[in-house]
């Protein structure tokens, strides 16, 4: 019988170059992987409205609270759709101001919080950590045919806020500014306490 036998009295080289080489292809794929993740905007057809998904709050005339519809800019107006509504609208020249804002909310409801409390040694904290999600809110005040003044909120998804302040700003919008009024207020109040 013929048998090969190894020797395993030297050791296999070590090779670092070939270890650091692998995490850098590593880490490579993985920024490959989310790169088309990333959002994208682009200036194209001027005149195509402009959609994006969200949740009416409260404000719009004609528009249930919390209900899910289409906000759109188009024909000079911001509107809202919801599924089989007739649309809310108001003129972009009778917008006087656009707020923005970020919040977070905690997802999952009872499952998610009978885990955390069911979780070992605050194990429970750590799983709040990631229950949370993030999205903008948008707040219009406008101006109604009365004169009368008005805001609408909106929930849109993190970071389209700010686009949809833009396109209003593209269509014409004028935006006032909020610090200088104050800045106004409180010097004639400071006049009026030196007195």
């Amino acid at each position: 019988m013929d048998r090969f036998i190894t020797s395993r009295t030297h050791p296999e080289p070590n090779y670092p170059h070939r270890r650091h080489a692998l995490w850098l292809s590593t880490a490579l794929i993985c920024c490959s992987l989310t790169a088309p993740a990333q959002k994208m905007t682009q200036q194209g057809d001027t005149s195509a409205p402009f959609n994006i998904r969200a949740t009416h709050l409260l404000g719009f005339a004609n528009a249930r609270n919390n209900s899910s519809g289409t906000l759109s800019v188009q024909d000079d107006s911001l509107q809202f759709q919801q599924n089989g509504k007739p649309v809310a609208k108001i003129k972009i020249a009778l917008v006087r101001d656009v707020f923005l804002g970020a919040e977070s909310k905690q997802v999952g409801g009872l499952p998610m919080t009978l885990g955390k409390t069911a979780a070992p040694f605050g194990g429970g904290r750590v799983v709040s950590l990631f229950a949370h999600k993030k999205y903008d809110t948008l707040t219009v005040e406008y101006v109604d045919t009365n004169e009368g003044i008005h805001g609408a909120i909106f929930q849109l998804a993190k970071g389209q806020g700010e686009l949809v302040k833009n396109e209003l700003i593209a269509q014409g919008l004028t935006i006032s500014s909020r610090p200088d009024q104050s800045t106004k207020e409180s010097a004639t109040e400071a006049k009026h306490e030196n007195k």
